[in-house]
């Protein structure tokens, strides 16, 4: 075997950082595996071998081995697995998990298994919407009837800080980013079409009418207006 050969075969196995020098994994709790597995862990969307690889610091070869690995050891192979030879001794034995590694769309990611669809989807939706809190409430009734409204608008109105409240909404999927403000910058906000469905109306305009609940406010919306945030 000539060394350019050599040196191939030992790219595949050892592991490199952005520098192309080995990474000592050793002082990690499950190396380098663990590793990969805590980045999978925080994806938001699927990621290739080389954007794994470059930021575990472990060459591609060495990716693709590890993915393997931790696929069998979520699919929970046993002793009587085909494969078993090639099999690492953490998939030994154990019980399949909640969740997968799936290669969808040429990247990596972790998933719930399809079997626990109904499951989680019922956590999820009911979970969710019984958590929110009467803040969070509040807060989604003044983005609905004011949009697009930035969160300076929103404190103001409810004479609170509504930083954390909109974050809550926002990745909830009841509010969404409008784009900013063309005077001060602010971001502006406004309710999704998740949030309609949730409401059961075609559109904002389907909201009731707050004035004749509220007299002696008719001129509220031009108070608001008059604002300079």
């Amino acid at each position: 075997m000539n060394p350019q050969t050599q040196d191939r075969e030992r790219d595949d196995v050892e592991p490199q950082d952005d520098f192309g020098h080995g990474r000592d994994f050793a002082d990690l709790p499950g190396g380098a595996k663990a590793a990969l597995e805590a980045v999978l862990m925080v994806l938001d969307e699927p990621a290739t071998e080389e954007e794994l690889g470059a930021g575990v610091g472990l060459t591609v070869g060495a990716v693709r081995s590890l993915l393997a690995e931790l696929q069998r050891d979520y699919n929970g192979y046993t002793v009587n697995a085909p494969e078993m030879e090639s099999a690492s001794n953490a998939g030994i034995g154990s019980s399949p998990r909640g969740f997968e590694l799936r290669n969808i769309a040429g990247g990596w990611r972790i998933y719930s298994r399809a079997e626990f669809a109904d499951i989680v989807g019922k956590y999820v939706l009911e979970g969710q919407t019984a958590r929110l809190t009467q803040a969070a409430l509040e807060t989604l009734a003044v983005i609905a009837y004011r949009q697009p409204v930035s969160r300076a608008r929103v404190s103001a109105i409810r004479g609170v800080n509504v930083d954390s409240v909109v974050r809550t909404l926002a990745q909830r999927g009841l509010i969404e980013d409008a784009g900013t403000d063309p005077e001060s910058g602010a971001i502006l906000y406004r309710t999704t079409s998740y949030f309609l469905e949730r409401m059961g109306i075609g559109s904002v305009g389907d909201l009731p009418q707050l004035s004749p609940h509220l007299p002696g406010l008719d001129g509220i919306a031009e108070f608001y207006d008059a604002g300079t945030m």
